[in-house]
């Protein structure tokens, strides 16, 4: 069977108009879905956490504010807590309730709920293009220390992330298998 020349252009011009609307991405592509799949990725294997560098306990302090913060999870049951007068110093220590928690007091993992925006890919510190992006989440998996009054007073960056969809940016890096966040 022979295809007419006529025809031929006519299936041609189809094609050649619904392959871009088709759905074909690649996984480097700067996409919405691909942003999240990366991030989505990376946040897995990185929890929210009071304390970004864990704390080494027994832990000794004699800063007001941070002793004003420690004791909220001690109220909390996470820490114990016992005093040295003499040399004005407070010092904590993990309980047996803190053990799931400590060093980090980790409280939750963030669940993309949406891109809102990203730049232009542009080379960057990593090597790679890199494309700053906006994103919506949720916090998922929250402990009711977590979502204790005092906790949230002492620690407003936690209040937030607890008690609201939360808005982040972040550098990510286009790779040959995708978007990722750079380390």
């Amino acid at each position: 069977m022979q295809i007419s020349p006529k025809l031929f252009s006519t299936l041609l011009g189809c094609a050649l108009v619904t392959l871009p609307v088709s759905g074909c991405h690649s996984p480097s592509d700067p996409t919405p879905e691909n942003f999240t799949k990366g991030l989505t990725k990376f946040l897995a294997d990185h929890p929210d956490c009071l304390y970004k560098t864990a704390l080494r306990f027994p832990y000794e302090t004699s800063d007001k504010e941070e002793i004003r913060q420690l004791d909220t999870l001690v109220t909390n049951k996470l820490l114990e807590k016992g005093t040295e007068p003499a040399i004005h110093i407070t010092r904590y220590s993990v309980s047996d309730y803190g053990q799931k928690s400590a060093p980090r007091f980790c409280y939750g993992f963030r669940h993309v709920t949406g891109i809102q925006s990203s730049t232009a890919p542009a080379k960057g510190a990593s090597g790679f293009n890199e494309s700053r992006v906006i994103y919506t989440y949720s916090l998922e998996d929250a402990p009711v220390w977590a979502k204790s009054p005092s906790v949230m007073a002492a620690y407003p960056d936690e209040a937030r992330a607890v008690s609201a969809n939360g808005t982040a940016t972040i550098t990510m890096a286009q790779t040959g298998v995708g978007w990722q966040v750079p380390d």
